[in-house]
């Protein structure tokens, strides 16, 4: 018995260096991701502003990085961030060739995305969730900057890192370019980022509880409005199509979510108490790139997939083969494929050894 209880909490105590509470708003956040992109759901942005929420603890994992010499933790970001993008955009560029596509000097960015690579329509679905790599590299490029900046006056920088965008949505649009859009993009999760920086530095536990709630709230309540009295601007109250909105919504989710970790010291420790839910969350972050990159593919794999049970009489009688939550499933099951079977790059790219679960 005594032996049990020691592998037990041996088992338990592996994951240390981790924080499970970060961990799992990842897992969801990319759940959430795969979610919207196979139903389409309007307000799914408003329930958990998933992009937002990665931007954060993105920004968390790189104000720690930065401890150490920051050109080394730049090379060691890029190194872990390309190989995966390259062995992905290796069979997306090659699927646009055979599907009558011709690129010009602008494939350069299919090397090094710090402009939106360019791509056919018949490739669009799967290539336009890169902004994300897009924005993270420059995020990760000027975050040295960035951190120096911040730290000369964390409360008051973070406060107006939402000066951007509201520069940007109200007086100047920015160049009609790949620049513009890297502009808009950046502006829209700038404060997410820093937000990341203060949770890192201590900034956010210092912070007394109802100016945070009060100033979260705030903007929650303006980016939920400026979404709904747009709508005939954007053609929805989707956060994803109103920039503006998304960036205060998103501002004060994270704001709310990183502060009461700080305040309240969550650490979702009681994860451990369930193996296998502890395990999943700990196989989404370990392959956090793979899922992104590949999801796409994987939910246009699943149509032709789906189409062929179709041809089954079983199948057609006995599985809801046009429920939108049956291709979920036949998504989830297919982006695990990818994992096993593509995962083992971002091992390599950490210069781990390859595995085909982590």
């Amino acid at each position: 018995m005594s032996r049990r209880r020691g592998r037990a909490s041996r088992r338990a105590a592996a994951p240390a260096g981790r924080d499970r509470y970060f961990d799992t708003l990842r897992a969801v956040a990319l759940v959430r991701v795969v979610a919207y992109h196979t139903f389409g759901w309007a307000w799914a942005g408003m329930v958990f502003p998933s992009m937002g929420i990665m931007f954060g603890l993105a920004g968390t994992l790189m104000a720690k990085s930065l401890e150490r010499p920051a050109l080394k933790v730049v090379r060691g970001r890029l190194r872990r961030l390309l190989p995966p993008f390259w062995f992905w955009g290796f069979f997306v560029v090659l699927a646009m060739l055979v599907h009558d596509w011709m690129p010009g000097w602008q494939i350069v960015y299919w090397v090094v995305p710090l402009g939106d690579p360019p791509g056919n329509a018949w490739g669009e679905q799967a290539w336009e969730i890169l902004w994300y790599l897009r924005t993270y590299l420059w995020f990760v490029l000027l975050s040295p900057l960035l951190l120096r900046v911040f730290r000369l006056a964390p409360v008051p920088v973070l406060l107006l890192s939402l000066a951007p965008i509201l520069v940007l949505n109200f007086l100047w649009s920015g160049p009609d370019n790949r620049f513009g859009s890297a502009l808009w993009d950046l502006s829209t999760y700038l404060f997410c980022w820093l937000a990341g920086f203060a949770h890192r530095d201590g900034v956010l536990q210092r912070l007394k509880p109802f100016a945070v709630v009060v100033l979260s709230l705030a903007a929650i309540g303006y980016g939920g409005w400026y979404a709904f009295s747009h709508q005939a601007d954007f053609g929805t109250y989707d956060l994803d199509e109103n920039p503006l909105a998304q960036a205060f919504w998103s501002a004060g989710t994270v704001l709310l979510l990183f502060w009461a970790k700080a305040w309240f010291r969550v650490d979702f420790a009681w994860l451990t108490r369930f193996r296998r839910l502890d395990r999943v969350v700990a196989v989404f972050n370990a392959r956090a790139v793979t899922i992104y990159l590949w999801h796409e593919i994987a939910l246009v794999l699943a149509v032709p997939l789906i189409d062929q049970f179709w041809n089954v009489p079983a199948f057609e009688k006995y599985l809801p083969l046009d429920s939108q939550w049956f291709m979920f499933g036949i998504g989830w099951i297919l982006i695990g494929m990818f994992v096993v079977a593509c995962g083992w790059v971002e091992d390599v790219a950490a210069r781990k050894k390859p595995r085909l679960l982590p």
